[in-house]
């Protein structure tokens, strides 16, 4: 007779297959209900209404399917969903991570779920419906993308490293991230700017990318890809001692992770 799972290797399934199928849901929904047009309007109020209003009724759809097949767990999404909950489980929500890619018809936007139990984030997923990849990972049972499973490059050398980042909306913490950036660039091999903090971090999970950093996310922005990232062999945090927080998140494979964290810290990317 075969050993049955333990209630958290149970739980921890059960909450992956229902973020899969909210994400692609919610994916085949973005994808076939963006008007063709949009990019050509991307300039024009009404087509940023357009997708304010995609990006609505998509967590409305994923936070649907979410009550229903787990009432008792609390939402956290970036378009107002909140509730409490009840069963210690948390669902940490971006119904689309990469809103000017989308609103300009590039492909990396992306659509990002994540499953916290007491604060412990079980289960992420990271769904690009454009680039054609479903990245997912639990907690100890590493990192996949459409079921291949992914790892981190070597750690490279600073001046060796390819670093993706990306920018806030008020201009003052963009006039301090590009100065950080000034700094940054002749010390790396390249720059990044690819728009989807989600995508980013799974980027370094699949060796894409060397490492990732950024000020100004939300959990929303970083909860699914941060598991992912851990569990691909990355360390992610923020200031040195620190975990990741809006003030800073940092992704690199372990022996490129500190040199760069420490070099940001001393780069002010933390502040604006």
């Amino acid at each position: 007779m075969s050993e049955q799972p333990e209630p958290s290797g149970r739980l921890s399934a059960e909450l992956l297959e229902i973020a899969l199928d909210a994400a692609r849901r919610a994916g085949t929904f973005l994808r076939d209900g963006r008007p063709e047009d949009l990019g050509v309007a991307a300039t024009k109020s009404s087509a940023i209404d357009v997708v304010t209003e995609m990006d609505i009724e998509a967590e409305k759809l994923i936070t649907g399917l979410l009550t229903d097949r787990r009432p008792d767990d609390g939402l956290l999404g970036e378009e107002g969903a909140s509730v409490e909950g009840s069963s210690g489980v948390e669902w940490v929500i971006d119904p689309i991570d990469g809103t000017v890619n989308y609103l300009y018809g590039l492909p990396s936007w992306a659509i990002s779920i994540a499953a916290r139990k007491d604060g412990e984030t079980l289960v992420g997923v990271v769904h690009a419906p454009m680039r054609g990849e479903l990245f997912r990972a639990v907690k100890g049972q590493g990192a996949f993308v459409n079921d291949r499973p992914v790892r981190v490059r070597p750690a490279a050398e600073l001046g060796l490293a390819l670093v993706s980042t990306g920018f806030g909306y008020l201009a003052e913490r963009k006039a301090h991230q590009a100065e950080v950036v000034r700094q940054l660039i002749p010390e790396v091999r390249d720059i990044r700017r690819g728009g989807s903090a989600a995508i980013d971090l799974c980027d370094v999970a699949a060796g894409r990318l060397d490492a990732y950093y950024e000020r100004g996310l939300n959990p929303w922005d970083y909860a699914a890809g941060d598991l992912i990232a851990r569990e691909a062999g990355a360390l992610t945090g923020g200031r040195p001692g620190e975990p990741l927080s809006p003030a800073l998140t940092v992704a690199a494979p372990p022996g490129l992770f500190e040199v760069l964290q420490a070099r940001l810290d001393g780069l002010g990317a933390w502040h604006d």
